[in-house]
C-alpha cells in the first residue's frame, strides 16, 4: 500500500451533484484565517446558546461528589479518589478551577463547557486536515449540536474533558497510524496518557485503537507494516510509562471500588448511541444514510485502497472495537453507562461529516434538518436532574447546628451535604458519615448488606438531644430498570425499612416534609421527612 497522501479535495465523490455556498466580495477579500476565525466563533456562540439556559441547573449526586473531593487540599486528593474509584486529573484541574471561580452550579459547570466548547474548533482541524474544508465545516456543525455533547457541557463531570481528549486521541491515531504522519504518534500517545488519567473508559479506547491496528497492518503492504509496529509500541508504551505513577491506585480501584450500581449491557447499544448520542432515530437515520451516499464509491476497485478508504475504515474500526470491548468487558464488571461512552462520540462524528461531506447537495439538505432538530437543547437536556435543592430550600429553616441528617441513599450524602446549612451532623444507612463530601466506595456492596438497622438507628437516636431535629431523605425509586442492580436493589429496601423505623419510633414526631411539588427527575430525586425528638 503506498503512503502517499492525495489532496482530500481531489477525492470527492463524481456521481452526486456537488454543492458550494456563495460568498460575497467582501468576505471573499478577507484573508482566510480571518474568515475561518470568524465562523468557528459563531459556532462557538450559537453552542453557548444552546446551553445556556441549563448552566444553572442544580447539581446531581455524580456533581455533588466531584465538587465536594475537588474542594480538598491538593494533596489530599489522590487518597480520597482512592475510595471513590476515579482518576485524578479532572478533579485536579477542578480544584484550581474552583479557587479562581468558587463552587457554584454555574461556575463548575463552565469547567465543562470550556472543554466542549473547544471541541469545535478542534473537529474543523480534525476535517480540514483529513478530508478537506468541506469536511472540517461539517464536522464542526455536528459537534456543534450533537445532543452528547451538550448534555454534558454543562454538568461538573470529566466526560466532556474525555470527549475532546477522545478527538485529540482519534486525530492523532487516524493521522499518525492510518496516513502516516509520525509526528501524530506523539499526538495520540500524549492523549491516551491524559485520558487515562480521567476515565477508566481510556482502557477500552485503547484496547479499540489496538485492534484498529490490528486492522490496519493486515490491509498494509510490507514497508509499512514494519514502521507501524514500531511506532505503536512507542505510542503505548509510552502512554503506559507516563500512568504509571497512578497505577498503584487504578489496580486498588479495580478490586474494591467496581460499580454495583450498574446492570450488564444487553444487546441494545445501536439503540443507545442512536437515542444519546445523535438525538435519536430520525436523525441517526438521516446521518447514517447521508454519510453512507458518500462513502459508497470508496468501495469501488479505484479507490478501495485509497488515504479517505483508510481513513474511513480505521474510524469506523475504532468505534465498533472500542464499543465491543466495552460491552465483553462490562459483562464481567459493569461500566456500560451512556456517559462513559465520551472518548468515542468524537470517532462517530468525525466518520458521519467525513462521509456526509462527499455526499455533495444532499448533506446540505441534512444538515439543514440536523440543524432544526438538534438545536433544541430541551430535547437532550433534562429540565431537573435532581431535587435536592428543592428539598433543602423548604426545610433548611427547620434545621440547627447539631442536628442529624440521614440519607437512605449513601453516594448522595454529598449531594445533601452541598445544599443544606453547615453545622450538621450526617449519617447514611450504613452509619455515622465523618466526611459528608465524598462516598466511600470501597467494598460499598458488602459493607451496606452487613449493616444492620437495628442496630444502627438506636445508636444514632442516642445521640440526639431531645428538641433537636433529625432529616430522613429518600431516594424515590421511579424508572424499574434503574432500582435493578445489586446495589440499588439493595438500597430500595434498606430505604423502606429506615423510613418505617423511624416512622413508628415513639421518640420522634414528624415536623415538616418536602418536596412541596415534584416536578420528576432524570436522575435521582428524593423526598424527605423532618422528625424532632420528643423524648
Amino acid at each position: 500500500m503506498t503512503t502517499t497522501t492525495a489532496r482530500p479535495e481531489a477525492l470527492q465523490s463524481s456521481f452526486i451533484r456537488d454543492f458550494s455556498v456563495p460568498m460575497p466580495s467582501w468576505v471573499a477579500r478577507r484573508p482566510e484565517w480571518l474568515r475561518m476565525g470568524a465562523v468557528l466563533a459563531v459556532l462557538m456562540l450559537i453552542s453557548l446558546w444552546i446551553r445556556a439556559d441549563f448552566i444553572s441547573d442544580q447539581f446531581w449526586m455524580d456533581e455533588a461528589i466531584t465538587v465536594g473531593i475537588s474542594s480538598h487540599s491538593l494533596g489530599s486528593i489522590p487518597g480520597i479518589l482512592r475510595q471513590d474509584g476515579s482518576p485524578p486529573l479532572f478533579y485536579i484541574l477542578l480544584h484550581f478551577w474552583m479557587q479562581m471561580v468558587g463552587n457554584s452550579q454555574i461556575a463548575t459547570h463552565w469547567l465543562s463547557e470550556i472543554f466542549g466548547v473547544l471541541t469545535i474548533p478542534v473537529s474543523y482541524w480534525a476535517g480540514k486536515s483529513l478530508y478537506g474544508t468541506r469536511a472540517g465545516w461539517i464536522s464542526a456543525i455536528l459537534f456543534t449540536v450533537n445532543g452528547f455533547l451538550d448534555y454534558y457541557a454543562v454538568e461538573t463531570r470529566m466526560y466532556e474533558m474525555m470527549a475532546l481528549l477522545g478527538l485529540l486521541a482519534t486525530i492523532g491515531f487516524i493521522q499518525g497510524f492510518a496516513l502516516r504522519r509520525r509526528k501524530y504518534v506523539i499526538l495520540f500517545s500524549g492523549s491516551l496518557a491524559l485520558m487515562f488519567y480521567t476515565h477508566a473508559w481510556a482502557i477500552y479506547f485503547s484496547a479499540g485503537s489496538v485492534l484498529s491496528l490490528v486492522v490496519l497492518y493486515l490491509v498494509s503492504d510490507d514497508d509499512t507494516r514494519q514502521g507501524l509496529i514500531k511506532d505503536a509500541l512507542l505510542a503505548y508504551v509510552a502512554a503506559v510509562v507516563l500512568f504509571l505513577p497512578w497505577l498503584p491506585n487504578f489496580i486498588f480501584q479495580m478490586i474494591h471500588t467496581a460499580a454495583p450500581w450498574d446492570n450488564k449491557p444487553r444487546f441494545g447499544a445501536l439503540i443507545q448511541i442512536s437515542q444519546n448520542v445523535l438525538g435519536g432515530v430520525a436523525i441517526s437515520v438521516a446521518l447514517v444514510f447521508t454519510a453512507g451516499i458518500g462513502y459508497a464509491n470508496l468501495t469501488t476497485k479505484r479507490l478501495r485502497r485509497s488515504p479517505e478508504a483508510r481513513i474511513a475504515l480505521m474510524l469506523l474500526c475504532l468505534i465498533v472495537f472500542t464499543f465491543m470491548v466495552a460491552w465483553i468487558g462490562s459483562q464481567i464488571t459493569p461500566s456500560w453507562v451512556v456517559r462513559y461512552f465520551a472518548p468515542v462520540v468524537p470517532a462517530i462524528l468525525l466518520l458521519l461529516g467525513f462521509g456526509m461531506s462527499r455526499a455533495g447537495v444532499l448533506s446540505a439538505i441534512v444538515i439543514i434538518f440536523t440543524l432544526i432538530f438538534m438545536a433544541r437543547p430541551h430535547a437532550f437536556i433534562p429540565n431537573s436532574k435532581s431535587n435536592m435543592q428543592d428539598i433543602s430550600g423548604e426545610l433548611s429553616g427547620y434545621l440547627h447546628p447539631g442536628d442529624l441528617v440521614i440519607v437512605g441513599q449513601p453516594e448522595e450524602t454529598p449531594l445533601a451535604y452541598y445544599y443544606l446549612p453547615g453545622g450538621l451532623r450526617w449519617a447514611n444507612t450504613m452509619g455515622p458519615v465523618k466526611d459528608p463530601s465524598y462516598m466511600d466506595w470501597v467494598n460499598a456492596l458488602s459493607r451496606y448488606r452487613a449493616a444492620n438497622p437495628n442496630k444502627i438507628v438506636p445508636k444514632l437516636l442516642g445521640t440526639v438531644k431531645v428538641g433537636q431535629e433529625i432529616l430522613y431523605i429518600r431516594s424515590l425509586t421511579e424508572g424499574e430498570i434503574n432500582w435493578k442492580a445489586p446495589w440499588t436493589t439493595e438500597i430500595q429496601d434498606r430505604s423502606a425499612q429506615w423510613g418505617r423505623i423511624l416512622q413508628d419510633d415513639k421518640q420522634l414526631v414528624p415536623v415538616a416534609s418536602a418536596p412541596a411539588y415534584y416536578p420528576g427527575s432524570c436522575c435521582v430525586a428524593n423526598s424527605a421527612v423532618l422528625y424532632k425528638k420528643v423524648s
